[in-house]
């Protein structure tokens, strides 16, 4: 089915507000919003639409869009600690927006989101061991124990990162059990249908040889009582014959008195 112009028309927006989320954002903030804004209308119209895309595409547009919403939700957010656990649960598109893209685009910006992330903890986490005092004797202590909260923040950094990277694993193992059940509830779905439908067809089956029976014997009891029929008939004409003839022969034998 060929493309239709509402369509064409959404996959080069799409492919704009990836390419402006890919950049580091700051004027162009309001754009990419109002773009996204846009993209969710064209992708209702393009649900409504005679002529839309399959439903497989339809879903990968779908994600694409709440990707980029999620990105955004994700930016306004106060903390980088936050914003990283809003980046863990993004989902991005699994296919390429355009034919020259290699890698969905959706999976660098995911990627690119997360790192940077990553890097706003750091530098937050790195800061909170300078010291804002002004005294000589101060400063020099803060300068004197720096590598001990450089060492401090980094090792509350790996613990921040670690505490994430044990959240993710745990959603995917979460996610891998669901999918599990899920599998094995479809193939007992399957099995018990499968059971049924083979239940079905042999009762199926014998219907109609149960028909079939019926049927002769129908056939057989309908040529018996024509039989039955055809018997009495006769017999009944032989019966009247025999009877009329008597009764000649008795009015010859014995004539009426005068």
């Amino acid at each position: 089915m060929a493309t239709s112009r509402l369509e064409i028309n959404f996959i080069r927006l799409l492919s704009r507000c990836e390419s402006l989320a890919s950049e580091k954002r700051g004027e162009t903030e309001w754009r990419l919003e109002k773009y996204v804004g846009a993209l969710e209308e064209m992708l209702v119209a393009l649900k409504k639409s005679s002529s839309k895309p399959t439903p497989e595409i339809l879903t990968d547009y779908n994600r694409k869009v709440d990707f980029l919403k999620g990105l955004l939700e994700a930016d306004k957010l106060p903390s980088p600690a936050e914003k990283s656990l809003a980046n863990q649960f993004l989902a991005p598109g699994r296919t390429p927006t355009i034919s020259s893209e290699r890698t969905p685009t959706s999976k660098t910006v995911h990627i690119q989101s997360k790192a940077r992330c990553a890097e706003e903890m750091r530098k937050e986490l790195m800061s909170t061991g300078v010291s804002n005092s002004g005294s000589l004797e101060t400063d020099f202590r803060h300068r004197k124990s720096f590598p001990v909260d450089e060492r401090q923040s980094a090792t509350e950094l790996d613990a921040i990162l670690q505490h994430h990277n044990n959240l993710q694993e745990k959603l995917a193992d979460d996610m891998l059990n669901l999918a599990r059940n899920l599998k094995n509830n479809s193939l007992a779905a399957q099995n018990i249908i499968k059971q049924d439908n083979q239940t079905l067809t042999q009762s199926m089956r014998q219907a109609d040889m149960n028909f079939e029976k019926l049927k002769t014997e129908s056939d057989r009891l309908e040529q018996h009582a024509k039989k039955s029929v055809n018997w009495f008939l006769w017999l009944m004409l032989i019966l009247v014959s025999f009877t009329f003839i008597s009764m000649i022969l008795f009015i010859r034998l014995f004539p009426r008195l005068r």
